[in-house]
């Protein structure tokens, strides 16, 4: 294939970050043209040696401590971000949202498409059921995770809330422990479990008046998730011939 998609990885050296070049060498779809490594790292390139016109979207899963610089270099040379990165405070997603200003970014905090349905079916099902339902989250990973609850937990959490029409910030309530008393109308749990190597796990339970429903994803092998930043990486190489820049998810590959 000759109109292969040139790619840029920040942080090779990472779980996921290996998994997406392991994928884009072993792809005829995919070239790998730079390995993005921090500064005194080696088997890469530092940001700042590296060259913006070579590359047609670059893949991130660092740490969120990069956002700063990685945010500023896409902007600054418009190249298209494809961020998986998770744990972001408030400064991380102002960075994410200015570099969208002047470049496409593709951000998720969780790319499996079976995620993605997941998500769709809960803001289904809280629309219908409304208030009346208690809703329930529980997430597993691996006992490396550094953030709890997961980014995914959160978008999950989210989209409930926005279906029922909720701030989530009001009516989240992380775990349970003494005596909290009666749980809210309206409330919406999430609890964490961090397990041995458990690659992704996340359940979203509603109960209501004699009746119980869940729904739930389990990843076996992360590369599912380096396959969606792949397919979203791609569909922001289609996507730059229309927009010039902005922020998508992964709403929008549901959506085709």
């Amino acid at each position: 294939m000759t109109n292969k998609l040139r790619v840029g990885v920040f942080g090779p050296h990472g779980r996921m970050g290996g998994a997406v070049c392991e994928l884009v060498s072993a792809s005829e779809d995919f070239v790998l043209v730079v390995r993005i490594v921090e500064p005194g790292q080696s088997g890469g390139a530092e940001l700042a040696a590296v060259d913006p016109t070579g590359l047609d979207v670059v893949v991130d899963f660092t740490a969120r401590e990069a956002i700063a610089a990685n945010s500023g270099w896409c902007a600054l040379h418009h190249v298209p971000w494809v961020l998986g990165t998770t744990g972001l405070n408030t400064a991380d997603q102002l960075a994410v949202r200015a570099a969208a200003e002047r470049t496409l970014v593709f951000a998720a905090s969780n790319f499996s498409i079976g995620v993605a349905l997941l998500a769709d079916l809960a803001a289904r099902a809280a629309r219908v059921l409304g208030l009346d339902a208690d809703v329930e989250i529980v997430e597993a990973h691996h006992r490396h995770k550094r953030d709890a609850p997961s980014g995914t937990a959160l978008t999950l959490a989210h989209a409930v809330a926005h279906a029922r029409g909720q701030d989530l910030n009001h009516v989240r309530r992380d775990g349970r422990s003494g005596l909290c008393g009666e749980r809210p109308r309206g409330e919406i749990g999430l609890h964490a479990l961090r397990l041995g190597d458990v690659v992704g796990e996340h359940e979203v339970q509603f109960a209501w008046a004699a009746e119980r429903i869940s729904v739930r994803h389990e990843a076996r092998d992360r590369k599912v998730f380096a396959l969606g930043a792949l397919r979203a990486a791609r569909w922001l190489a289609a996507a730059k011939a229309s927009h010039l820049h902005g922020l998508f998810g992964m709403s929008n590959l549901l959506d085709g």
